[in-house]
C-alpha cells in the first residue's frame, strides 16, 4: 500500500475551466461546406479559392468519407491531375469528434495530431459540423463574458450555507457513480458538481480548481478502473473534500502516477483524446492537499482537499 501527500499551489484560470465544461456543439460551425467524392480537383481549386478555405469534408449520403485539403490539391496539381475526383486524393480514416463531447477533447486531439480542424459527427456517425481552434477561442470568450456577468451577481462564500445551522458538525455530501469506459457520459458528474457549487455561491477561483480536479478524477475512474467507482464531494464550513474511490486494478507506483505525462491508458483510449497522463498531476496542482492510497489488485482511494478560506475575498 502506498500513500502520497503533497500540497498544491497554482490557481486555474477561467479559460482553462471552460475548456472542461463547453461541449463541441456549443462552439462548432454547423453550416459546413462539403463536396461529393466525385467532385473534380479542378472544381475543388475554384471552391477553395472562392470560399477562402483550406479544406473540406468529403461526404456521400451524409456519411463522412474523408477530408480533401489544399495540400492534397497542390500534390494533384503538380501531377497535372485536375480532372481526378477528390476520392482519389482525399485523406481517409480521419479523426473525428462527436458533437456532445467536451471541448477539452478537441484541444487534446489538436495537440496530439497537429490538426487545425476536426469534423464533428453525431451518434450515428453523420457529419453535423466542423470545429477549429478558432471556434474554441470564440466560444471561450463568449462564455467568459456570460460567466463574468453571472459571477458579479453572486459574490458570497459557500460557507454562508452553514451560518444558520446549529450543530456540533455540519457537512453536505454529494455522491456520483461513475461507470468504467463510459466515455459518452464523461464529464457529467463534474459538470453536476460545478452547477451545485455555483448554486451555493462558491468563490469563482475555488470553483474552477474543484471543477477541473473533479473532471480529472472522474475521467480516471472511466479510463483506468475495472468496474468504475464513486466520486464524492464533502462540503463543510472549512473545506471541500473530493474523493474518488474504486475497487481496482490499483496503481503499482504512486510516485510515478503523479508525474506529468505518465499514463497507463491503452492506445485506443489515447486515440480518443483521453489518457494524456495529466489527471493526477492536475489534481495535485489545483488542490491544497492530495493523498493517494492504492493497493494493486484491490483498488485506489484519492482524496483532494480545498480550503474554503483560499477562496475568500480580502
Amino acid at each position: 500500500m502506498k500513500t502520497l501527500s503533497s500540497p498544491g499551489s497554482d490557481d486555474i484560470t477561467p479559460v482553462q475551466e471552460l475548456v472542461y465544461e463547453l461541449r463541441v456543439n456549443e462552439i462548432m460551425k454547423s453550416d459546413v461546406i462539403t463536396v461529393s467524392p466525385y467532385f473534380s480537383m479542378r472544381d475543388l481549386m475554384a471552391l477553395l479559392r472562392e470560399k477562402r478555405i483550406s479544406g473540406v469534408p468529403v461526404v456521400e449520403n451524409g456519411d463522412l468519407l474523408g477530408i480533401i485539403s489544399i495540400e492534397d490539391l497542390i500534390k494533384a496539381t503538380a501531377q497535372q491531375r485536375f480532372d481526378d475526383p477528390v476520392l482519389d486524393h482525399m485523406t481517409q480514416g480521419i479523426v473525428t469528434i462527436r458533437s456532445d463531447e467536451l471541448a477539452v477533447k478537441a484541444v487534446n486531439l489538436f495537440a496530439q495530431h497537429g490538426y487545425g480542424r476536426l469534423p464533428v459527427i453525431d451518434q450515428e456517425g453523420k457529419l453535423v459540423g466542423i470545429v477549429t481552434s478558432s471556434d474554441i477561442t470564440r466560444g471561450l470568450l463568449k462564455s467568459l463574458n456570460q460567466q463574468f456577468q453571472s459571477e458579479e451577481l453572486k459574490r458570497y462564500r459557500a460557507s454562508h450555507l452553514f451560518y444558520d445551522i446549529i450543530s456540533d458538525q455540519t457537512s453536505l455530501m454529494l455522491r456520483y457513480h461513475v461507470a468504467a469506459r463510459d466515455f459518452d457520459r464523461g464529464g457529467q458528474a463534474s459538470s453536476t458538481v460545478k452547477k451545485t457549487l455555483m448554486r451555493l455561491g462558491l468563490n469563482p477561483v475555488l470553483l474552477r480548481r474543484i471543477t477541473v480536479s473533479s473532471y480529472e478524477a472522474e475521467m480516471n475512474l472511466i479510463i483506468h478502473t475495472t468496474d468504475g467507482g464513486e466520486l464524492r464531494l464533502e462540503i463543510d464550513p472549512e473545506k471541500i473534500s473530493l474523493v474518488a474511490q474504486d475497487n481496482g486494478p490499483g496503481i503499482e507506483d504512486v510516485d510515478e502516477a503523479f508525474m506529468p505525462g505518465f499514463s497507463t491508458a491503452p492506445d485506443w483510449v489515447r486515440d480518443l483524446g483521453f489518457g494524456a497522463g495529466m489527471g493526477l498531476a492536475n489534481i495535485k496542482r489545483y488542490s491544497d492537499s492530495v493523498s493517494l492510497v492504492s493497493e494493486p489488485g484491490k483498488g485506489t482511494v484519492l482524496c483532494a482537499a480545498f480550503d474554503m478560506k483560499d477562496g475568500e475575498e480580502s
